[in-house]
C-alpha cells in the first residue's frame, strides 16, 4: 500500500490551511469518526451482541426505537458531550435539545445528528447510516439555545454521513470539497478512499418509493413519468433503485449520478423527512459535490427551520433533475 492518509491526518492538514483555526472543529470531526467506528463495530456484530430488534420505547417522532438506534444515539451523545468542543447537541431521537452537565466544558459549536438512519432495515441486514451537521453557536451565554440549531444550511461549517454496509464509509465536507473515507478493519482507521467526490451530471438512477404513487401530487407524478416515458435521451439508461435508507440511496446517487425523492403527498402534506437532521445536512453535501436539493419551491440549504423536528418534502441529486422537479411542482401543484 502506498501513502496512507487517515481521516485524522486529513483533518489536521485541512486545519493547517486555516491559520485562525482553533482546533475545535477538527476535534469534532475526529469525535464523529470515533463515534462511527463504535457504531460500525456494533452494527457489524448486531446479531451477536443482542442489539437487534426493538428497544420497547417510542421516540419523539412516534416511531418504535430499535436497540441499535438507541445505542447509536447514546454513543454519539456521550462522545460529543465529553469533547469539550460543543455547547449542546440535538438528536432526531430526542424531544428537546440535549443540554450538557454543568461540570462539562463547553465549546463554540453545536451538532445535530440522525444517529441511525434507516433503522427499520437493521434486522434485515440492509445498509444503514448516520447523518450529522456542525454549526457555530450564535446565541449568548454558556449553553446552547434552540436558535443555535435553527440555522439555515448555508451556515453549516461541516456536514457528513457514515454508511454501514459492505464496508463502512464516512463522507464529509466543510463546504468546499467532499471526501470519502473507508474504515479499514486492519488499521482500525478511516482511510481516504474517495478524494474530491463530484456528483456525475448524468441521471443514471432515480430513487423513490413507488408504492406511494397513489398519494403523490400531480407535480411529482408528472416528474417521474417524464423520466420513465419522455423518450429524452438523457434517461435512456436510467434505472430505478430504492433501498429505503436515505443515506444509502443518497450515497449511491452521489457516486453514480441520479435523483432521490421523498416528496410531500396526500398522507404527508408537509413531507416526512426531518429538515434539521436529514435534509439540510445532505443538501449541504450535495451542493459541495456539484448537486442540488429542493423542497419543491427552493433550495433546501436556504431554508431556516421553524423548529428542530420540522419535516420537509425532499428532492436531491443532479442539478438538472432538481430544477426539473421544481418546475413540475410550480406547473402542476402551486
Amino acid at each position: 500500500m502506498g501513502d496512507v492518509l487517515t481521516i485524522h491526518r486529513h483533518i489536521m492538514e485541512e486545519q493547517r490551511t486555516n491559520p485562525s483555526a482553533s482546533g475545535e472543529l477538527s476535534m469534532l470531526l475526529s469525535t464523529m469518526a470515533l463515534s462511527c467506528k463504535i457504531i460500525s463495530r456494533n452494527a457489524n456484530k448486531a446479531g451477536l451482541l443482542n442489539v437487534l430488534g426493538k428497544a420497547d420505547k417510542v421516540n419523539v417522532q412516534g416511531e418504535e426505537v430499535m436497540k441499535l438506534d438507541d445505542f447509536a444515539n447514546r454513543t454519539i451523545k456521550e462522545c460529543f458531550s465529553h469533547s469539550g468542543a460543543v455547547a449542546g447537541l440535538a438528536s432526531e431521537e430526542e424531544a428537546d435539545i440535549i443540554a450538557l452537565s454543568d461540570e462539562l466544558p463547553r465549546g463554540h459549536y453545536v451538532v445535530v445528528y440522525d444517529p441511525l438512519d434507516g433503522s427499520t432495515n437493521i434486522d434485515a441486514n440492509i445498509s444503514i447510516g448516520t447523518i450529522f451537521a456542525i454549526y457555530q453557536k450564535v446565541s449568548e451565554g454558556r449553553d446552547a439555545q434552540e436558535e443555535d440549531f435553527l440555522q439555515c444550511g448555508l451556515e453549516i461549517v461541516a456536514a457528513g454521513y457514515a454508511i454501514y454496509g459492505s464496508s463502512t464509509m464516512l463522507v464529509y465536507t466543510t463546504g468546499q470539497r467532499v471526501h470519502g473515507f473507508t474504515l479499514d478493519p486492519e488499521y482500525g482507521e478511516f482511510l481516504l478512499s474517495h478524494p474530491d467526490i463530484k456528483m456525475p451530471d448524468q441521471c443514471n438512477v432515480y430513487s423513490i418509493n413507488e408504492a406511494n404513487s397513489h398519494c403523490w401530487t400531480e407535480g411529482t407524478r408528472q416528474f417521474i413519468e417524464h423520466i420513465k416515458t419522455s423518450g429524452d435521451e438523457r434517461y435512456a439508461n436510467t434505472s430505478a433503485r430504492y433501498v429505503g435508507t436515505l443515506v444509502a440511496d443518497f450515497h449511491r446517487n452521489l457516486l453514480y449520478g441520479g435523483v432521490f425523492l421523498y416528496p410531500a403527498d396526500t398522507r404527508n402534506p408537509s413531507g416526512k423527512l426531518r429538515l434539521v437532521y436529514e435534509c439540510i445536512p445532505l443538501a449541504f453535501i450535495a451542493r459541495a459535490a456539484g448537486g442540488a436539493a429542493t423542497d419543491g419551491t427552493g433550495p433546501i440549504v436556504e431554508i431556516k427551520p421553524a423548529h428542530i423536528h420540522e419535516r420537509s418534502s425532499f428532492c436531491i441529486g443532479t442539478r438538472q433533475e432538481v430544477a426539473l422537479y421544481e418546475e413540475s411542482i410550480r406547473t402542476h401543484d402551486l
